[in-house]
């Protein structure tokens, strides 16, 4: 078994929360993007070949491995926003490439800016493209607040 073996499957999956620290703002933002009850591990931002899009199942607790953005505000009225993108490649064969982005900012910015990411990454490796998929959160924080946008990988 390997230690680490290919990811099989992704989704991608955004949150937002409020709480009165913001460690309790981060996972209120887990929560929402239904991933609060995993232990997630940050990886890098390459889709493997042949990974495909689907929901896959996730035991509460388990190890998953996401690539993912967020941000954290304390200011009061503050709109901030994350997003995710992902270039799927022409040529099944080779791998596709996660781009993540957060900022004080809209929605539409973000997703607009990390999707140009993907694009300009994947022209970077002489890649064409078959698919850009994205998510993107916005939320205007009222105390202490967390938006996360995340790329989840599956095993199964």
């Amino acid at each position: 078994m390997d230690l680490f073996p290919k990811p099989k499957r992704f989704f991608l999956t955004c949150g937002r929360g409020e709480g009165s620290t913001p460690l309790n703002a981060f996972d209120a933002a887990l929560l929402d993007a239904g991933i609060g009850d995993l232990n997630i591990v940050k990886v890098s931002s390459i889709l493997p070949p042949g990974c495909k899009e689907g929901v896959t199942r996730l035991d509460p607790g388990s190890i998953v491995p996401a690539a993912f953005a967020y941000i954290i505000s304390e200011i009061p009225g503050e709109v901030i926003s994350a997003a995710v993108a992902v270039a799927i490649p022409e040529d099944p064969e080779q791998p596709g490439l996660i781009m993540e982005y957060s900022a004080r900012g809209h929605r539409e910015e973000a997703e607009a800016i990390v999707r140009r990411m993907a694009e300009e990454g994947m022209a970077l490796r002489s890649r064409a493209i078959r698919d850009v998929k994205s998510c993107a959160v916005e939320f205007k924080v009222k105390r202490i607040g967390a938006v996360l946008a995340a790329v989840v990988f599956g095993m199964e």
